[in-house]
């Protein structure tokens, strides 16, 4: 087992070599990896077997995010052809002017350099992982669940195969071989091996890496989501966005948690969207004025409004005022995502103004945030945090910017 450091060491060599990989090795990796997934289906899908049988007695939203299908398999194979497409976003120009002296500056886009992601279940973001970083000329190193093991292990075979047949170093993508608490604690110290941290998964497990890194961290927390139902909302709509939002697949980041309706439109609104809701299996637990619309309905304690339930359980309340409803959103809010039915155009200016999420929408299921429904290929996973950038992490965000200088022989005087 090769220690942590060592295998830094080598990313970081890696790195150097990345930063001049052209976009056609890059494409052609891209490629290869797609292929040899969906070459390798059943051997894939047998040692995600391991893993379910090792661990039934994970909670229902581990087993849930743990499980590869087939479909799956040639999603990431998709995923991975649909990142070929997007432009490289390494070398890009984002801004060029000259000076009086004559000389010319330049901002152009290049890779971050070794970024160490930690994530929990979830083998499919491994290639997604893998792919964004290659492309943007980025080196990866994983750190994935122990649940995950026999899937993420296959996965990297097939990942460093590909790396190798194109000609590019197998230490490009890495998995961290000792994925000790204690290791991952020092990891996260070696600002001279990495040049940022990306970590997605248990709130616990997050707040560990903030207070033990020295290594920037853009973090991808919780989605303690809000809906809010206008009085101005067409409700037919309210109800169809509330129910995709929650029962599509509720163990994910941007599925719904909470819905604030506004107190003029409740008593039309309430009976169809519980008794929907309901029959579909969720379980809403509601204010004294929610509860009395339905029986089903369970009394929300205060910690129920915030709490994210990764499962079919939703808290509805009543508003008396938009603007209520946005005070509400910021103080028991994730900023993950958060959508407001209207269709007042005054209303839905003000809350994506006034809604300090990375993703804020009108009209619109919470669940459409995500890196591919956004034309971005995949996305590394969903930022909350407040620099770099927010909302899903594509390829463009796995860039920095840097000043380039053409003189003539200028000097200051």
């Amino acid at each position: 087992m090769l220690e942590a450091k060592e295998q830094l060491h080598l990313a970081k060599a890696a790195s150097a070599e990345m930063r001049l990989a052209d976009t056609e090795q890059k494409n052609l990796f891209l490629a290869k990896l797609a292929e040899l997934l969906l070459q390798n289906i059943e051997a894939i899908l047998v040692e995600n077997k391991k893993d379910l049988n090792l661990g039934k007695e994970l909670n229902l939203v581990l087993l849930k995010r743990l499980i590869l299908s087939e479909s799956s398999i040639k999603g990431m194979a998709e995923g991975l052809r649909e990142m070929i497409k997007l432009p490289d976003p390494v070398g890009k120009i984002v801004e060029e002017w000259g000076r009086p002296n004559g000389m010319v500056v330049l901002k152009k886009r290049v890779p971050i350099g070794v970024i160490l992601f930690v994530y929990e279940s979830r083998p499919n973001v491994l290639v997604d992982a893998a792919g964004l970083c290659v492309k943007s000329g980025n080196c990866l190193v994983a750190r994935g669940g122990k649940e995950a093991n026999f899937s993420n292990e296959i996965l990297l075979k097939f990942i460093q195969k590909a790396l190798q047949e194109v000609g590019l170093s197998e230490h490009t993508v890495q998995q961290l071989e000792d994925r000790s608490y204690e290791t991952l604690g020092e990891v996260v110290k070696m600002d001279k091996y990495l040049d940022l941290v990306v970590p997605r998964g248990r709130e616990q497990l997050i707040n560990f890496i903030k207070d033990q890194a020295r290594v920037p961290v853009i973090a991808h927390e919780r989605g303690l989501t809000h809906l809010y139902i206008d009085k101005e909302a067409n409700l037919v709509m309210a109800v169809e966005l509330a129910v995709n939002s929650k029962v599509s697949n509720p163990a994910a980041c941007n599925s719904l948690e909470k819905i604030l309706i506004h107190c003029d439109i409740v008593d039309k609104l309430a009976p169809t969207l519980l008794a929907t809701l309901v029959e579909l299996g969720v379980q809403v637990r509601g204010d004294e004025k929610i509860c009395s619309y339905n029986s089903k309905c369970v009394l929300a304690k205060p910690e129920d409004w915030n709490t994210e339930y990764l499962d079919l359980i939703i808290t509805v309340g009543v508003v008396d005022s938009f603007e209520k409803a946005v005070i509400w959103i910021e103080e028991h809010g994730s900023h993950h995502t958060d959508s407001i039915v209207t269709e007042d155009k005054i209303k839905s200016a003000e809350f994506l103004k006034q809604v300090n999420s990375a993703v804020v929408m009108v009209n619109a299921s919470t669940r459409l945030n995500d890196g591919g429904i956004f034309g971005l290929g995949a996305e590394l996973g969903i930022s909350t945090s407040s620099i770099h950038m927010r909302g899903p992490m594509g390829l463009e965000d796995l860039t920095v910017t840097k000043y380039v200088v053409l003189g003539s022989g200028q000097v200051r005087n």
